[in-house]
């Protein structure tokens, strides 16, 4: 049940366990906590907590291993994704997924960013690479994975998707800079700017690829292209990481993570049928929001409530 389907016999006797499917149970759990809360069912919001803290514990007391998180274990407790490891020591997700979870402590989470950063993002290629180091002659079978070329799609390649993850859980730990700039890094456009680098490139600049080699002499040549998992999440990037944007009903809430050298930014945003045109405007560095007014009306709860009337309305975003 692991998202990635290349590491199939790492838990083939149903005794292994996936670390970061652990935090995504966890995420799942909360979520249904809300929905459960909604519908005014105690007994399911107890369970949920109940289950959601036991799994918050195992991954702090099993999960962790030192500098980041471990990635899975295999059937018979050998783990995967631990410094121990020759092959595959450390990979994104369980990284990424952390912070997106919010499972993981603030101090432990930005640790392992940070391992992150120093160990899977390659500034000098401008890739983020899923694992490290590749799969070749473990004496343990992760599965199809070891099937690809050292470097290639998901073994040790970047994977578009988990690299998506990545930027988002900076962003959701506050820090623009590097979100922004793995952003870049993954930005098909940022691939093609002279060239030189769409001969190294050598796929579609202007739509998302699933993987980018990370092996010579193919450094930085995009894979699969036309993906549209990579793309959706790409686009959730932008809209709802970078730039903030966020709807739960009828509520539309804006709380961006940009440079602090951008003076601001300009969105319309149309709810069924009706237009909000959104100006953003940055005063200080930071990204707390400080004011928000519709048609000139600030608003008290600092979110813009829809309303489809069929008319333009104007909203002002100070931060």
């Amino acid at each position: 049940g692991d998202w990635n389907d290349g590491m199939d016999q790492v838990g083939i006797k149903g005794k292994g366990e996936s670390i970061w499917l652990v935090f995504f149970i966890y995420h799942v759990l909360i979520r249904f906590i809300e929905l459960a809360r909604i519908k005014g069912d105690l007994p399911f919001i107890e369970r949920c907590e109940m289950e959601s803290s036991e799994i918050q514990r195992n991954i702090e007391k099993h999960g962790w291993d030192g500098e980041w998180y471990i990635r899975a274990y295999f059937d018979d407790g050998t783990p995967l994704g631990s410094a121990k490891n020759t092959e595959c020591r450390i990979d994104s997700i369980a990284q990424s997924w952390s912070v997106l979870s919010g499972a993981a402590g603030s101090d432990r989470s930005k640790t392992a960013m940070d391992s992150l950063d120093n160990r899977l993002v390659q500034r000098d290629k401008g890739l983020i690479k899923l694992l490290d180091p590749p799969f070749d002659k473990t004496v343990t079978n992760p599965g199809y994975i070891k099937g690809y070329v050292p470097g290639v799609r998901e073994n040790g390649g970047q994977y578009t998707h988990a690299a998506i993850w990545a930027a988002m859980a900076f962003t959701q730990l506050g820090d623009s800079t590097r979100a922004w700039e793995l952003f870049n890094m993954i930005n098909p456009v940022s691939h093609a700017l002279t060239p030189e680098a769409v001969l190294v490139y050598k796929v579609e600049p202007y739509v998302a690829s699933a993987d980018v080699y990370a092996v010579s002499p193919h450094d930085g040549r995009g894979g699969w292209t036309w993906y549209t998992g990579s793309a959706g999440w790409m686009y959730r990037l932008i809209v709802e990481s970078l730039l903030g944007i966020g709807l739960k009903n009828d509520i539309l809430s804006v709380k961006p993570c940009i440079p602090d050298d951008w003076k601001g930014f300009k969105l319309n945003y149309r709810y069924r049928n009706t237009m909000y045109n959104i100006i953003v405007t940055k005063l200080s560095v930071g990204n707390r929001v400080k004011n928000i007014t519709v048609d000139g009306v600030e608003q008290k709860e600092m979110a813009i409530r829809l309303t489809d009337d069929h008319k333009d309305h104007f909203v002002e975003v100070i931060i």
